[in-house]
């Protein structure tokens, strides 16, 4: 069984194109039926902020690989000088159910994420090339929000005009005002620098942007105003709007309904108190599938929010393990001479 930490995945390094191509062929591998994927079990105990969660899947396929995710977030670690999230990964191999490799899955699983919002990000400017150049706006500068910026960079190219971030933790953007950043999680950004600057308020970013990322912790919703027309939420962190914000918004798109409509997602919020229905929505199945975009007028915001799939881990998971074997990178354990 091949183990890969930290300093191995950091080797191989971010191949976007090749991260949001995975992210993509999956879709498409899911939208055929070749997977299971069961609803994610949250466990808690102690600290009601606190959870852990079980993300179990197995994608066909060209993946062909079983696994599952576990992973923790408990928030008061940051007071800790600990990172918020905690994750590994296992990978089956999906013939047999043997174990083939295991992940320290921080980095994979953030970059996941990012590479979910891409995904999104190349359709939606595919389907409204008139909103182009896109005024990218970040709300939250953690681990999560760096690597947005860094796929950002890499895969919109021309299609960017300008980047701003806000962060209501001073210590958060330190890396935008020095020099080079050193943070791997940036890495390959560099050439966006000239184009990005710091808010002074969400507000006045949510007011000069045109793409809305949020990518908080935040305990209460604090977004209370309409979107612009024609503009794009990236709703990462899943609970930062209001539902007043929300209330005219009808271009909605989830990765999984039964997954997003709960544990309090704005999702779940425009249920209860809209009525938002799972027909009233589009999967992202639909948007790389069958170009759902397209269908929504053009001055309508687009809501896009991702829970997180559990095929998505296992199939980059499955990228990275490969990457790593390609390069000879890793751990072999559980060598039958080794005892």
């Amino acid at each position: 069984m091949l183990y890969l930490n930290d300093r191995h995945l950091q080797a191989i390094g971010l191949d976007w194109e090749a991260l949001l191509d995975c992210i993509a062929g999956t879709i498409r591998i899911t939208d055929s039926g070749d997977y299971a994927q069961p609803i994610k079990p949250y466990l808690r105990y102690g600290e009601a902020a606190n959870r852990i969660i079980a993300m179990p899947a197995y994608v066909g396929g060209t993946v062909q690989t079983a696994g599952l995710k576990w992973i923790a977030s408990f928030p008061g670690n940051r007071s800790l000088g600990l990172p918020r999230a905690h994750s590994v990964v296992v990978l089956n191999e999906a013939a047999t159910g043997a174990p083939r490799a295991i992940l320290n899955a921080s980095l994979p699983s953030a970059a996941r994420t990012a590479a979910v919002s891409g995904v999104l990000l190349r359709s939606y400017v595919q389907s409204r090339p008139a909103a182009c150049p896109l005024r990218i706006g970040i709300i939250g500068f953690g681990p999560i929000g760096r690597l947005h910026y860094a796929m950002c960079s890499r895969i919109l190219g021309k299609h960017l005009a300008e980047v701003q971030i806000y962060d209501t933790r001073d210590a958060a953007l330190d890396d935008m005002r020095g020099a080079a950043p050193h943070d791997p999680l940036l890495a390959g950004s560099a050439a966006l620098r000239d184009r990005t600057r710091l808010a002074q308020s969400w507000e006045a970013l949510y007011a000069d942007c045109n793409v809305i990322l949020t990518c908080t912790v935040s305990e209460r919703r604090y977004i209370d105003r309409p979107p612009q027309p024609g503009s794009l939420l990236l709703d990462v962190s899943l609970r930062d709007y209001a539902a007043s914000a929300l209330e005219r918004v009808e271009a909605i798109v989830v990765d999984d309904w039964d997954e997003v409509c709960r544990e309090n997602t704005d999702i779940e919020l425009l249920h209860h108190q809209r009525g938002l229905r799972k027909e009233q929505t589009r999967s992202l199945a639909d948007v790389v599938c069958r170009d759902a975009l397209a269908a929504f007028a053009p001055d309508a915001p687009v809501l896009f929010c991702p829970m997180g799939m559990a095929a998505f881990d296992i199939a980059t998971a499955a990228y990275w393990v490969g990457q790593a074997q390609a390069r000879g990178i890793g751990y072999c354990l559980g060598d039958a001479d080794q005892g």
